[in-house]
C-alpha cells in the first residue's frame, strides 16, 4: 500500500530532475506505480470516509428508548457504561454480556461529546519568572520506605518555582507551622533569593478559621512573609486544582522516588537522614533539567534578608510536682531536678528542647497526631522505685511500658506474683534506667520465651550480673639478704 510519504518523496525527486526510474527507486515503489502517482491527490485524500457499520449494533433496539433517556437525565455525567450494561442485562437477560462493554463505552462517550453537558474548562496560566513559588505537603508513607525495618510514616514538603519548575524537598512529621517554616526557609536559602508570591492551600499551619466564615493568615505566618518580603496567595477551599503547579509536582516527585527505590533495590534505610539525602539526590537530578530556565528566573528573584527566622516556637512553662510541663495542649515529662523551675521550651518541627537559663537540659521527640502526652520513665523512676504503690493508679501508667516486651513481662508478673507484680516491675524498670533498656529488654524476652516464673532478681542476674571479684594478695617486700644466704648454702655444698 502506497503512503503519502512515499508519494511526496516521489514528486520531490521528480521536481529535482530525477528520472521516473530513479525517483521510483528512491520512494520505494515500482516504475508502473510511480507513473500512477506522479500527479493528483495523495493516497489519504482518495480515501472516502466510511459511513456504514461492519457489524450489527447490539444496542440499536434499546439505545433511543432506554439508554438515551438515562443519559439525558444524568446532568452530572456520573453514569458509567458498566452500570448501564448491568441494567440492560437485568432487563433483557442473556441478550447482553460483558464482551459488549467496550462498544457501549464508545457509544456513551460519543453521545456525551455531541449532546452531553459541558465540562469544566481549565485555563492554562502564564507564570512570569520570579513571580511565584508554590508549596504544600504530601503523604510520603505510600512509598513504603522503612527505617531500620520499620515503616516510616512521614510527609514530604515540596516548594516549586512556577516558571522554571525548580523544586526543593524535605521530610516532615506533620503539617505544623515549624515544619512549614523549615521547608520554606530551606528553599529560599538554597535558591539564594525569594519570589514575589508564595502560593499554598489553606493549611492550618498558615491560616485560621474566621468566626464569620472564611480563613485568613495566622499572625506568625504573616510575620514570616513580612520578614522575607513575600506576598501570599491561596486557593479556594476544596479546589486543589487551583494549586496545580505543586499538585502535579507531587505526583511527579513520588513517581521519581518510587522508581529510584526500585533501582536502589531496597526501601530500607539506616536513618531518616540517609533517606532524606536519597530524596534530595533524586530532586537534584530533576533540577538539572531546568537549569537554563532557573538561570533566567534567579535574576528576577528578590534578595534574601540578613538572617533566618527561628524555626521553632517558644513557650514558658513551670515544671510541676509531677515532673511534667504542659504547653501547646501537650504534656511532657522532664528530669525531676527541674521541679518548681520555670523553663523555656523550644518546639521544633520534629523535636522539643527544654532550656533552663539558656542551658539545654533536655531534648525529646515531638508528639505527633492526637497523642496528648509523653512520659519518659527515666524521669520518674527514681521516685517511683521508693513509692512502688503509686504505680497501680498512676495517671500515665501506660507510658511506663517502653515496649511490648515490657508490657508482656508485667502481665506475666501479674499472673505469677499477683499484688507483688507492681513492686517487681518497678524494680525491673529501675534496672532498665540504671543499666540499659536494651539489656533488660533482651533478658525479659529470654525469660518470656522460656515460659518460666521470674522476678526482679532473675532479670538482674541475666541483664546485670554481679561482677566477679578478684581476691587481693598482699606480698611482703623481698629481703635481699635471702639471696646472700642462698649463695652461702650453695658454696658450702660445693
Amino acid at each position: 500500500m502506497v503512503t503519502d510519504r512515499q508519494v511526496r518523496l516521489l514528486r520531490k525527486k521528480l521536481a529535482q530532475g530525477k528520472t521516473i526510474v530513479a525517483a521510483a527507486a528512491a520512494a520505494g515503489m515500482s516504475e508502473k506505480t510511480a507513473h500512477q502517482w506522479k500527479t493528483g491527490e495523495l493516497p489519504s485524500e482518495k480515501k472516502k470516509p466510511r459511513d456504514w457499520r461492519t457489524r450489527k449494533d447490539p444496542f440499536a433496539d434499546v439505545w433511543e428508548s432506554e439508554v438515551v433517556p438515562l443519559l439525558q437525565a444524568d446532568d452530572a455525567a456520573v453514569l458509567e457504561a458498566t452500570q448501564l450494561l448491568e441494567l440492560l442485562r437485568e432487563r433483557h437477560g442473556d441478550r447482553y454480556h460483558l464482551g459488549q462493554l467496550r462498544t457501549l463505552q464508545r457509544r456513551v462517550g460519543e453521545w456525551r461529546a455531541l449532546h452531553g453537558p459541558g465540562k469544566e474548562v481549565f485555563f492554562q496560566q502564564i507564570h512570569p519568572p520570579g513571580r511565584e513559588g508554590a508549596f504544600d505537603f504530601t503523604d510520603g508513607s505510600e512509598l513504603g520506605v522503612t527505617i531500620a525495618g520499620r515503616l516510616f510514616v512521614h510527609l514530604l514538603f515540596q516548594f516549586v518555582l512556577s516558571f522554571s519548575g525548580w523544586r526543593w524537598v524535605c521530610l516532615a512529621a506533620s503539617e505544623t507551622f515549624e515544619a512549614m517554616v523549615h521547608g520554606l526557609q530551606g528553599a529560599f536559602w538554597e535558591l539564594g533569593g525569594v519570589p514575589e508570591v508564595a502560593r499554598s492551600d489553606n493549611l492550618s499551619a498558615a491560616t485560621h478559621q474566621l468566626p464569620g466564615g472564611g480563613r485568613e493568615l495566622t499572625r506568625r505566618y504573616a510575620a514570616f512573609l513580612e520578614h522575607y518580603g513575600v506576598k501570599s496567595t491561596r486557593i479556594e477551599p476544596g479546589e486543589s486544582h487551583q494549586n496545580g503547579v505543586v499538585e502535579s509536582a507531587h505526583n511527579r516527585l513520588k513517581s521519581l522516588v518510587a522508581q529510584a527505590l526500585v533501582i536502589r533495590g531496597s526501601r530500607d534505610f539506616d536513618s531518616t537522614e540517609s533517606y532524606e539525602l536519597f530524596v534530595r539526590e533524586v530532586v537534584a537530578r530533576t533540577n538539572r533539567d531546568v537549569a537554563l530556565a532557573l538561570g533566567e528566573e534567579r535574576s528576577k528573584l528578590r534578595s534574601l534578608p540578613s538572617s533566618r527566622v527561628p524555626e521553632y516556637t517558644t513557650y514558658k512553662a513551670t515544671v510541676r510536682r509531677w515532673s511534667t510541663i504542659h504547653f501547646g495542649r501537650r504534656t511532657y515529662s522532664v528530669p525531676s531536678r527541674l521541679i518548681g523551675k520555670e523553663v523555656e521550651v523550644r518546639q521544633h518541627a520534629d523535636l522539643v528542647e527544654v532550656y533552663l537559663n539558656n542551658k539545654l537540659t533536655e531534648r525529646m521527640p515531638r508528639l505527633r497526631g492526637e497523642r496528648p502526652y509523653r512520659i519518659d520513665y527515666r524521669h520518674v523512676i527514681w521516685s517511683l522505685v521508693r513509692k512502688p504503690g503509686a504505680f497501680a493508679r498512676y495517671k500515665y501508667r501506660e507510658e511506663l511500658f517502653p515496649s511490648l516486651v515490657f508490657r508482656r513481662a508485667y502481665d506475666a508478673l501479674v499472673e505469677a506474683r499477683g499484688e507483688r507484680a507492681d513492686v517487681e516491675y518497678v524494680r525491673i524498670l529501675h534496672l532498665a534506667a540504671s543499666t540499659g533498656e536494651s539489656l533488660v529488654e533482651s533478658a525479659l524476652a529470654q525469660l518470656l520465651e522460656c515460659v518460666e516464673r521470674f522476678d526482679y532478681a532473675r532479670v538482674k542476674t541475666l541483664a546485670a550480673p554481679e561482677p566477679t571479684t578478684i581476691p587481693e594478695l598482699t606480698l611482703p617486700a623481698p629481703d635481699p639478704g635471702e639471696y646472700d644466704r642462698l649463695l652461702g648454702c650453695a658454696r658450702g655444698a660445693s
